[in-house]
């Protein structure tokens, strides 16, 4: 991919190339591992009938790509194999395979990325994905390709939300839905100050100690800790174009799931 010109992006991809392989470790032990639930509600979701052809967007290690071929609602991976290869722009970097896929994950992290790939030979239906190296505010597939859209703890890292909500619509068939899942601030309570003294100010220390960079995980708490609302989240979403837009609050409201479509007219522009 182009590197962004915004000085942060190209600081964020610097920052989840360093923590690259150690990144689903943490994960796991950040989240007690419940970042599997919350990935299977998303997945389930986002599984319907309609939605065959799923662009995950900051895919990473490919954690939800993954996820999907294992947790569709009808124990058969998400999707079918389109007739043609994915409709990428001229110059879109494309690891691994180039049989025609189901889900397609886009990073702009090359390390995330490699390791997407050699997971993708281990799991099964792996082959059934693709990874391209791309930023998600300059998504390099042409209009309304995909029928699903999803993304997993990537919104707090955008510089630009209503753009990559933007890049997403244009990018689904009208009726395509897009579902993200993504940590937020959680609500007052006594549950807030312990995720307080969790969160913002424990997590820094064990990224320290098994990732050995405390810098990448204080940036996560902080991404966090100054993040919108769901509420907000779901007003950009429908400034966008999207409608039918829900949400669902995980672990008192520290991670929440939102979904929303595009609206079922091909007349609406992208």
């Amino acid at each position: 991919m182009a590197a962004s010109e915004n000085p942060r992006d190209r600081a964020v991809q610097h920052m989840f190339n360093r923590i690259a392989r150690r990144y689903d470790l943490l994960n796991r032990v950040i989240s007690f591992r419940l970042d599997n639930h919350w990935r299977k509600q998303a997945i389930q979701s986002i599984s319907t009938a309609g939605n065959s052809f799923i662009l995950d967007l900051g895919s990473g290690t490919g954690d939800l790509t993954f996820s999907a071929l294992k947790w569709s609602p009808t124990g058969k991976p998400v999707g079918r194999n389109p007739e043609q290869e994915p409709p990428a722009k001229a110059g879109a970097r494309v690891e691994g395979s180039t049989a025609c896929p189901r889900i397609v994950g886009l990073d702009f992290s090359l390390e995330m990325l490699k390791l997407a790939q050699t997971k993708s030979r281990s799991v099964p239906h792996g082959e059934q994905t693709r990874f391209v190296l791309g930023s998600a505010l300059a998504v390099p597939f042409r209009d309304a390709v995909f029928d699903g859209v999803m993304s997993a703890f990537v919104l707090r890292n955008v510089s630009d939300l209503a753009l990559f909500f933007s890049q997403a619509f244009r990018v689904l068939r009208p009726g395509g839905k897009i579902v993200t899942l993504d940590m937020f601030p959680p609500s007052t309570g006594l549950f807030a100050k312990f995720y307080g003294l969790y969160f913002y100010r424990l997590v820094p220390w064990i990224g320290a100690l098994l990732a050995r960079d405390r810098d990448a995980y204080q940036y996560l708490s902080e991404s966090v800790r100054t993040f919108h609302s769901p509420r907000m989240v779901a007003k950009i979403l429908k400034q966008t174009g999207f409608e039918h837009i829900r949400w669902r609050k995980f672990l008192c409201g520290s991670v929440c799931m939102h979904v929303a479509e595009r609206p079922n007219r091909s007349d609406i522009p992208a």
